[in-house]
């Protein structure tokens, strides 16, 4: 079923779906670089340049599971190429707002259709690579997609804070604009709708199975929710330490900004590099719920040292966060697999869609509890919390779907 493209138009879909997967980091995480503008020469109150921030991901949030339905129905091609056109009108109508000097309820309007446009990406290109991938490379192929959410990231900080406070927001706000509009022209001429069926090996048993690839697997049995539970878990820590860390490095450890940006952005490059290994190393192994296990080890106990070694301050802590860091990013790629090769192209886009939404509001719903514990009880007991959470993935953790 693989046989269909050639090794090189595979890698080629995977860059091009990996661009696409960028164009909903930059529309919807991009925001958050233009805080410090809005608030120091727009005007803004922290309180407003924050609201007006996370006004994309609640567009998202609201859009990520509808887009996944339209993707099971319609196909992956279609549907991206709807989703980042919807995206381009919406940053280019942002930009322009921005440039007008539209008033704060037009601008934010324009956030919002950003991100409840752009959320057919992600589930799209992860649809991509288990579609089109066998099933002994996608571990692999994973890892390089899931480097796009760290790579938009750091595309953003490193442009648009500059940009905004040397031309203001408007112009910054073209970075975006660019990224989504060379995310569509990657998804019209690189990318074509993968087979339907992708159960591989094909076996007596494989063929057997098949009709019930058709019903809710939700229904069939608790893989799917057992994997969404464990991720949901371990995004506590890649929350925690991807926000807080800037402010425990400049304010409690007195780290230079420039210097605090240039070791998170290394950081950001060696966890999207570790992505690709762990999908590696799950490849080799024939499993994806065995490395997530040793991930889970990992994050925890690193995650414990970084809160024992900040509580005596240990200069070690720096080198243990950077550990920590990786380790709490690796199963991103992992999860994302095991769900759309046990969902099948029936249900992934769902399945995709359900487990975007549930990290989301995890993070949502956790990141003002652990700023209050930083506030309250200090970074030491803060880490210490949430050190707890790969802990309990442990037990959650499923077996190997056959």
């Amino acid at each position: 079923m693989h046989e269909d493209i050639g090794a090189t138009q595979r890698w080629v879909m995977l860059v091009c779906s990996m661009i696409a997967a960028m164009t909903t980091t930059c529309v919807v995480s991009g925001v958050p670089y233009l805080i410090p503008t809005l608030h120091s020469d727009e005007g803004f109150s922290l309180t407003t340049a924050s609201v007006i921030a996370t006004v994309p991901t609640i567009g998202l949030m609201i859009a990520i599971i509808p887009w996944g339905v339209l993707l099971d129905r319609y196909g992956e091609r279609l549907v991206l190429t709807v989703s980042l056109s919807g995206t381009l009108v919406a940053a280019v109508a942002t930009a322009a707002a921005a440039l007008g000097g539209a008033p704060t309820p037009a601008l934010a309007m324009c956030l919002f259709l950003g991100g409840l446009s752009s959320g057919a990406a992600n589930g799209a290109s992860g649809r991509i690579v288990v579609g089109w991938f066998p099933a002994d490379q996608r571990g692999t192929a994973m890892g390089f997609r899931q480097m796009a959410q760290p790579l938009g990231m750091g595309l953003c900080a490193l442009t648009m804070p500059v940009l905004a406070a040397r031309s203001g927001v408007g112009v910054a706000l073209l970075v975006p604009v660019t990224v989504t509009a060379i995310g569509l022209a990657c998804c019209i001429f690189g990318i074509k709708d993968p087979p339907l069926r992708t159960e591989t090996p094909v076996s007596a048993d494989a063929i057997s199975a098949a009709p019930k690839r058709l019903e809710n697997p939700y229904r069939t049995s608790n893989f799917l929710a057992r994997v969404h539970a464990v991720s949901v878990a371990l995004v506590i820590p890649q929350s925690m330490l991807w926000t807080f860390v800037p402010t425990w490095l400049i304010v409690d450890r007195g780290w230079a900004p420039a210097a605090a940006g240039t070791l998170i952005t290394a950081t950001q490059i060696v966890g999207a590099l570790g992505r690709i290994g762990a999908g590696r190393l799950s490849d080799v192994m024939g499993s994806r719920m065995r490395p997530i296990r040793l991930i889970a080890i990992t994050a925890g106990l690193a995650t414990g040292v970084l809160a024992l070694l900040d509580a005596v301050g240990s200069p070690v802590a720096v080198v243990i966060m950077v550990i920590a860091s990786v380790a709490s990013v690796a199963d991103n790629g992992l999860a994302f697999t095991a769900i759309a090769e046990y969902a099948g192209p029936r249900w992934s886009g769902r399945g995709l869609g359900i487990q975007n939404t549930a990290q989301h509001l995890a993070t949502a719903a956790t990141t003002p509890l652990i700023g209050s514990a930083v506030t309250h009880l200090g970074f030491a007991v803060a880490f210490g919390l949430t050190a707890l959470a790969p802990l309990i993935a442990l037990p959650l953790i499923p077996r190997d779907a056959t």
